[in-house]
């Protein structure tokens, strides 16, 4: 079965890290997020994928390239410019063929069945099937009510509380008939959610809802960026996880170095080549990328510390995003979802947190920012 998967997007929202890197290739548990989604994919015989780039389209073929490494064919087709959710798919549709198609956005960690969704979708004889997920504040998104038989009966952009009448919203996963595509103008920028597929349900095409209560989160911002490592280490979503389970959660890499007086407590990920030295602790729903050096007497918590990070002594680390090869002197404090992005160097003796964000590069004198 073949898919499409929108990797387009700036990822404004979890800037700075994707000021250096595009959203879908940020690593989670050590891993691009993509090559998480793209196996989850692949577990159900969808092996043959186009990925619609735009932003830094390059990083995506350099690390995927044909997409043989997975056991797929991945073909790379980059917008010119932002063409939208619909537009982005109706500029691959020559790479779709005729079969229904897995529609996903690279954003989304999910376990959905794709196998009962497909199913679903050729059992209704549907056009499109719109996967659904229950939220606790429906008005914050657009709902989509259902009749009996699970045919959608309307969109409801952001109702206000009178008009609530379902908790399901879009969940970005769509299966659909390519042919539905045709109407779409080609070179446009043209939105599913928006256009085509109210357009489709007022022309009496047989559009449907698939209910889920599988696991659902946007990583949209970097809340739910730490959220989602948090989730994962805890086993709330089954994600492969690269590292020996040492029990208690606690997955160890390759060439890590502990010294015998720090202390590691799960759930955690240390990624390969990782030094932590004399009394530091790190756990709590940590993840530590490959090559990171912690200081001694440091402590990091709930935390993501991307590859080749480097923490002073004494340093506190607690719910933040430190970037790639970024450097911090002693003493540094970082929290309160905090994020430094790549290559920052800053002295000993700073504190940045109530959510501050740092851009890539930066160099921060001794005790400069207290925020």
């Amino acid at each position: 079965m073949k898919g499409a998967m929108l990797v387009g997007g700036f990822g404004t929202r979890l800037r700075p890290l994707t000021l250096t890197t595009p959203k879908p290739m940020l690593p989670l548990v050590n891993t691009p997020f993509l090559e998480i989604e793209l196996l989850h994919l692949r577990q159900y015989g969808v092996d043959e994928v186009v990925l619609s780039t735009g932003y830094l389209p390059a990083v995506f073929d350099q690390y995927f390239g044909d997409g043989s490494r997975l056991g797929m064919k991945l073909i790379h087709v980059t917008e010119d410019e932002p063409l939208g959710t619909c537009g982005a798919i109706k500029n691959v549709a020559e790479h779709l063929g005729t079969d229904p198609v897995i529609v996903c956005n690279g954003d989304i960690l999910t376990d959905l069945d794709i196998g009962a969704l497909v199913s679903y979708h050729r059992e209704k004889g549907a056009a499109v099937t719109i996967t659904l997920t229950p939220v606790e504040d429906p008005t914050a998104y657009g709902l989509v009510p259902l009749d009996e038989d699970g045919r959608i009966k309307e969109f409801l952009e952001k109702p206000s509380w009178d008009q609530v009448v379902t908790d399901l919203i879009n969940a970005g996963t769509y299966v659909l008939d390519p042919r539905v595509l045709e109407q779409v103008p080609p070179g446009e920028n043209y939105s599913f959610e928006r256009q085509l597929f109210p357009d489709l349900l007022e022309q009496g095409e047989p559009l449907y809802g698939f209910p889920s209560d599988s696991y659902w989160l946007d990583l949209g911002t970097p809340e739910k960026y730490l959220s989602a490592h948090h989730d994962i280490l805890d086993g709330e979503i089954d994600v492969p996880i690269r590292g020996n389970d040492r029990g208690d959660r606690v997955f160890i890499g390759e060439g890590v170095e502990v010294d015998e007086t720090a202390h590691v407590y799960g759930p955690v990920l240390i990624g390969d080549g990782v030094r932590i030295g004399p009394g530091a602790r790190v756990g709590g729903q940590t993840c530590l990328g490959a090559g990171v050096v912690i200081g001694a007497e440091s402590h990091v918590d709930g935390s993501v510390i991307l590859d080749e990070a480097e923490i002073g002594e004494a340093c506190s680390i607690e719910h933040s995003i430190i970037g790639k090869g970024t450097v911090l002197g002693r003493g540094v404090r970082v929290a309160e979802r905090s994020v430094l992005g790549d290559n920052i160097r800053a002295g000993g003796e700073n504190e940045f947190c109530k959510g501050i964000r740092i851009w890539p590069s930066a160099v921060i004198e001794e005790e400069t920012i207290r925020f």
